[in-house]
């Protein structure tokens, strides 16, 4: 029981005497939102232009250690997407891939910052700071056909699942992400810190966008029973709505570049609620 009280006044006191005091105040951390813009980088996006944004909003709790060190547990919904007809590349023009993606992001990260920061203190007032961490998100890429929304994991576009291609696994629908970043934090008064924050998200997946290795044409059938093509041999390879309508996508034939990993990035503006308490009482 000693050994208990021993240890949990030492914790008590730990958390106490890293925490930031003014006036009285412990400020523990922050509670906090963010709205910004995503955007992707992979197979269809290969020179990593930055024309197509989409929103991205997020909820963060930080938690400080200090004046220089904070841990961040965060939480991400972002829109991704792509297409071939944004490339100035022939090939790409002509393959004519193109997906969206809903992104459900977890992550947990340490901010690292270059100056002294303590909130309600003028002069502490701004630091630039570096974040890194470690995440886990959902994704779902999918894809329009004349005017119809088909999810594109169950296809298997690129043999996915078939017998005739046991070396390609279905992907799942979560991967992991590590991401890296840079931001300023400025404090607008004691209650209230504005940031400002761009990470670049590394992922364990290269089917962020459906796109990773080679064409597949014979790995299911073209045609329904009725006759008519599926929705797998329509999805699969798109080349024929361009150009001569001669379909490029033989068996074996590159379709994306499958030793290289997707990312995406994130950049956004925050505002966070300070979370304070007493200050911890002396050994008297």
């Amino acid at each position: 029981m000693k050994k208990l009280i021993t240890a949990t006044l030492f914790v008590s006191l730990f958390f106490c005497a890293d925490a930031q005091i003014v006036d009285g105040e412990v400020q523990e951390g922050e509670l906090g939102v963010t709205i910004g813009a995503a955007h992707y980088f992979g197979d269809l996006n290969t020179n990593a232009a930055l024309n197509r944004p989409k929103p991205a909003l997020g909820l963060f709790v930080r938690k400080q250690f200090g004046e220089y060190i904070a841990l961040r547990l965060g939480g991400h919904f972002a829109q991704l997407g792509y297409s071939d007809v944004y490339s100035k590349n022939d090939f790409q023009q002509r393959r004519n891939l193109s997906f969206n993606s809903n992104i459900w992001e977890a992550t947990l990260q340490g901010d690292f910052n270059f100056m002294r920061f303590v909130p309600g203190v003028p002069e502490l007032a701004f630091t630039p700071y570096v974040t890194l961490g470690i995440g886990v998100f959902n994704y779902d890429p999918y894809a329009y056909l004349k005017g119809k929304k088909y999810a594109l994991r169950p296809l298997g576009t690129e043999g996915q699942g078939s017998a005739l291609y046991p070396d390609r696994k279905p992907y799942g629908a979560v991967a992991f992400c590590l991401p890296l970043g840079m931001g300023v934090k400025y404090n607008i008064n004691p209650n209230l810190n504005f940031s400002f924050e761009v990470a670049y998200r590394f992922t364990s997946t290269d089917y962020l966008d459906d796109v990773s290795s080679y064409y597949a044409p014979d790995a299911f059938a073209a045609t329904n029973p009725s006759g008519s093509a599926t929705a797998w041999y329509l999805l699969q390879d798109r080349s024929n709505e361009t150009g001569d309508g001669i379909r490029i996508g033989t068996k074996g034939r590159q379709r994306g570049f499958r030793n290289q990993r997707d990312s995406y990035v994130i950049a956004e503006v925050g505002l966070a609620f300070i979370l304070s308490s007493y200050k911890c009482p002396t050994a008297k």
